[in-house]
């Protein structure tokens, strides 16, 4: 099953209000089914775990861990086979606060977003949540080096993150010589200085790099030929070496040479997120910025434009957290549609009372749906990120590139 970025926005929130909650006691079970495994054989597990669960003594523990249980087992009832990726059941009775009794039966069922090979069945106080988090991580990672004969700096470039690792200088003098010294014996000690400094470029290049899980890559920039000639020794441990994508001449050095480096090799690197933000930001901004009549932003707007299907590109924050919910008051019983943003509890208009929720939906979610029927392209951008975080604070975290003035 192939998870959309959207997709791994739902999973990722639910798995961060999963981890918030709590079980009165050891009875919250966390179930990860791996691809391939008979659902029978699951099974028969499950209705072992039920036996030896009722000889729990405490009287509300068992209980709890029994209609836990239960639940997961009439949940796998629904699924003839297990699916492709496999299978994970969050169940159990959840603790709204610290009051006896006040504890809500929860079930969650996930399908991951890749292939699970991993048999876990968990009792305990909190959901297991760690396998899934590690699967819905940017995985891929690629490395930037900007190198001249003064200085070099070293960065990861991970989804929407550019992180800059380390900058280091070499203190090698300038062409002029002191005073006394012939010129070949100053530029054979130059020379050896410039040695001596890429061994230590390699050195940290090496630490950094080699310990990256998924590295797809490796880029290298620099303002005069001190790139090249660093390739080109024996510095590089050789299956970095195999890595790197692209060289690229740049006009900085140091940390604002990689930002130059980023943006210089956004044609290897095209399918990061990074790059995917910036390349739509800067878009978005040249049609404001020129009043072109392509661009807009807000939630009323967009929706508009949408509508009339005169979007190119939806441009949306994964921190626009308005949602709609669907519920009954349990004060006044009457049926409430509301419109909120997390972390707000949804209460009754007429009595004020927190509503049962009975159904939510991001408006994100509304949003995409709907762009996907007049094929728009969808960027969502993330917090994380230095685009994402002014896009968002701006111009609130939904925009629109239009295909046409409307």
């Amino acid at each position: 099953m192939s998870y959309s970025d959207v997709e791994r926005l739902k999973i990722k929130r639910m798995l961060g209000e999963l981890k918030r909650k709590r079980g009165r006691g050891t009875e919250l079970i966390s179930l990860y089914i791996p691809a391939g495994r008979p659902i029978a054989d699951v099974m028969s597990v499950l209705r072992e775990e039920y036996s030896t669960a009722t000889n729990i003594k405490d009287r509300t523990t068992r209980h709890h861990v029994l209609d836990a249980l239960t639940a997961v087992m009439q949940r796998l009832k629904l699924f003839r086979t297990t699916p492709p990726n496999g299978l994970v059941i969050f169940a159990g009775y959840v603790s709204e606060d610290e009051t006896p009794g006040n504890e809500k039966m929860e079930v969650h069922v996930i399908e991951p977003p890749e292939k699970l090979n991993v048999w876990l069945y968990r009792c305990d106080s909190r959901f297991w949540t760690e396998i899934l988090e590690k699967m819905i991580e940017v995985h891929e990672v690629y490395g930037l080096m900007v190198v001249d004969r003064s200085e070099a700096a070293f960065a990861l470039l991970k989804g929407p993150t550019l992180q800059i690792v380390k900058e280091i200088t070499s203190g090698i003098p300038g062409k002029h010589r002191a005073g006394g010294q012939s010129a070949r014996r100053f530029e054979r000690i130059r020379t050896q200085l410039v040695h001596e400094f890429y061994k230590r470029v390699g050195e940290h290049a090496n630490k950094i790099f080699l310990e990256v899980e998924n590295l797809r890559g490796i880029v290298v920039g620099g303002p005069g030929p001190a790139k090249n000639e660093f390739l080109k020794g024996d510095y590089l441990h050789y299956t970095l070496k195999e890595k790197v994508l692209g060289v690229f001449d740049i006009g900085y050095s140091g940390e604002e040479g990689i930002y130059e480096l980023a943006e210089r090799a956004k044609e290897v690197i095209r399918d990061v997120q990074y790059v995917k933000e910036r390349e739509a930001y800067n878009q978005f901004l040249y049609h404001i910025s020129r009043d072109t009549g392509l661009a807009l932003y807000g939630e009323e707007e967009v929706r508009r434009a949408l509508a009339m299907g005169a979007v190119d590109t939806l441009l949306i924050s994964e921190g626009y957290t308005k949602k709609k919910v669907k519920g009954i008051c349990p004060s006044c019983h009457k049926k409430v549609t509301l419109e909120i943003r997390e972390p707000d509890i949804p209460k009754c208009p007429f009595c004020g009372a927190p509503i049962k929720v009975e159904e939510e939906k991001l408006v994100l979610e509304e949003l995409v749906e709907e762009a996907k029927q007049y094929s728009t392209k969808i960027v969502l951008f993330s917090t994380n990120s230095d685009v994402g975080k002014s896009f968002l604070k701006i111009f609130g975290g939904i925009a629109a590139i239009l295909r046409y003035k409307i």
